[in-house]
């Protein structure tokens, strides 16, 4: 990790998990009745949907996709690529997609138009970070955990070129 180092917790194990509680309690009343299938967006929101999915109280199914922007950089490509489908159609489903951090939003906007092309009943967005400032593509979610200012994150599942994601708070990295 050469050039650059920690930056100070930004967001703690315990307000994580108490933002993710108020998360799951307001889908739980979107989605009262309702079958919700959640999309994890792999690897970065792994940590984020399995937390998630214990708060929801509703009929919750789950699947995955792998999508990849960034590769071993800090900075995204901006070209989206899919690595892993879906293993379900999503036709007629209520689908919310979990997101670890809109940043450029590129990435959300393309999986987005992809899954509405599908047919899904509704489509919502559940992100944990949003980083509004780098916004290149016009996509908005509909449950954000916390807004933060535009550093290189890492921890509760993000990562830097695949470390750190085990970290139980969230932090950045800074150049040196």
């Amino acid at each position: 990790m050469s050039g650059y180092r920690f930056g100070e917790v930004m967001i703690t194990r315990e307000e994580l998990k108490e933002r993710v509680c108020q998360l799951g309690a307001q889908i739980s009343k979107d989605y009262e009745g309702e079958r919700v299938l959640a999309i994890c967006v792999l690897k970065g929101a792994i940590l984020f949907m399995s937390d998630l999915i214990r708060e929801i109280n509703a009929d919750v199914h789950i699947d995955f996709m792998a999508v990849s922007s960034y590769g071993a950089t800090t900075k995204s490509s901006g070209v989206v690529r899919i690595l892993k489908d879906l293993d379900s159609s999503v036709r007629g489903e209520h689908v919310l997609i979990v997101e670890d951090i809109i940043d450029s939003g590129l990435t959300l906007k393309y999986l987005k138009d992809y899954l509405l092309a599908q047919g899904p009943k509704s489509l919502k967005i559940v992100t944990l970070l949003d980083k509004p400032e780098r916004r290149a593509a016009e996509v908005t979610a509909d449950y954000v955990g916390f807004s933060i200012e535009n550093k290189f994150i890492v921890g509760y599942g993000l990562d830097y070129n695949q470390m750190y994601r085990n970290l139980p708070y969230i932090s950045y990295l800074e150049e040196v």
